[in-house]
């Protein structure tokens, strides 16, 4: 079995993917904060030295979003933690970089952009600058393969902001259906990038850097809707401001030639499923964290 470094372990996506069936095909080594603390060089090369690690799938990462704790600091930590991995590269075959489509700099978006576009800007945000140093480094180096994820939902994702669990619990507890301002997005569900670090843990890939999005982009008041269909309660849904802001979405057919046989799991039944999820762990929410839309 090839042995898998997953950083971000206790994150989201790290969740997921120790809950998955990779967790059957590869030995996957999840260390703990306290076990490694990667903004520190020194720990994180004596790790590689000490340990046996093929591939690294980098998951981890300080979120740059509304709800973070110290946001001031997501550039530096991101980018550090980045660099002391990379600088360890010649004790792994290769990297897989969960990456964002903020590299892409949410000023200019246009739709279903091709990777292609990157570095048409800078990204002025520090998460997006973060994404953007990070991708430049990439394009110059071997071993490392950016997986620029738009929009992904699922179980242990942030309810309070994230906005298919957010839709999904307000639902639960009978609140209104609240959306800042309609706008499309891609969205792919967690379970569906599985498959996918798969690939790419088992193949060369052709290129450096692939979009991970959905074959069809959605706006956000068809999801609220869909929600509230699926959940079969009347509730009403409500914009803040009119209009349809910016499209957030990417253009996936290099990965979909890369990957002949992948396929994405309905909308629908995503939403379903994390329904389901939620339903069964109901006790476990925190229902007022949606009194205030953040």
């Amino acid at each position: 079995m090839l042995n898998i470094l997953l950083t971000g372990g206790g994150g989201f996506i790290g969740r997921n993917i120790l809950e998955s069936f990779l967790v059957q095909k590869y030995n996957i080594i999840a260390p703990t904060h306290r076990e490694l603390e990667l903004l520190d060089e020194d720990l994180v090369r004596d790790f590689f030295i000490q340990q046996k690690i093929d591939v690294v799938i980098h998951a981890a990462a300080r979120p740059g979003h509304r709800n973070a704790k110290e946001p001031e600091k997501v550039f530096y930590e991101n980018t550090r933690i980045f660099f002391n991995i990379v600088r360890n590269s010649e004790y792994f075959q290769k990297m897989l970089v969960i990456g964002s489509g903020a590299l892409y700099d949410m000023r200019h978006y246009y739709p279903k952009m091709k990777e292609e576009y990157f570095d048409t800007h800078v990204p002025v945000d520090e998460h997006g600058l973060c994404k953007y140093v990070c991708g430049k480094y990439i394009q110059r180096v071997d071993k490392i393969i950016d997986l620029r994820i738009f929009g992904i939902f699922g179980k242990y994702e942030d309810y309070a902001i994230r906005f298919i669990s957010n839709m999904i619990c307000k639902a639960l507890f009978d609140l209104p259906l609240t959306i800042k301002q309609n706008r499309k997005f891609d969205y792919i569900y967690v379970n569906d990038l599985m498959p996918i670090l798969d690939y790419f843990i088992q193949n060369t890939a052709t290129y450096k850097e692939y979009n991970i999005t959905p074959d069809q982009s959605i706006e956000l008041y068809t999801l609220a809707e869909k929600v509230r269909m699926i959940l079969g309660k009347d509730l009403s849904i409500i914009t803040a401001e009119d209009g349809i802001g910016l499209e957030y979405s990417g253009d996936n057919s290099r990965l979909k030639h890369e990957i002949n046989e992948l396929r994405f799991t309905p909308i629908d039944k995503a939403i379903a499923d994390l329904f389901e999820w939620y339903r069964e762990n109901k006790w476990a929410i925190n229902h007022e964290l949606f009194l205030i839309d953040k």
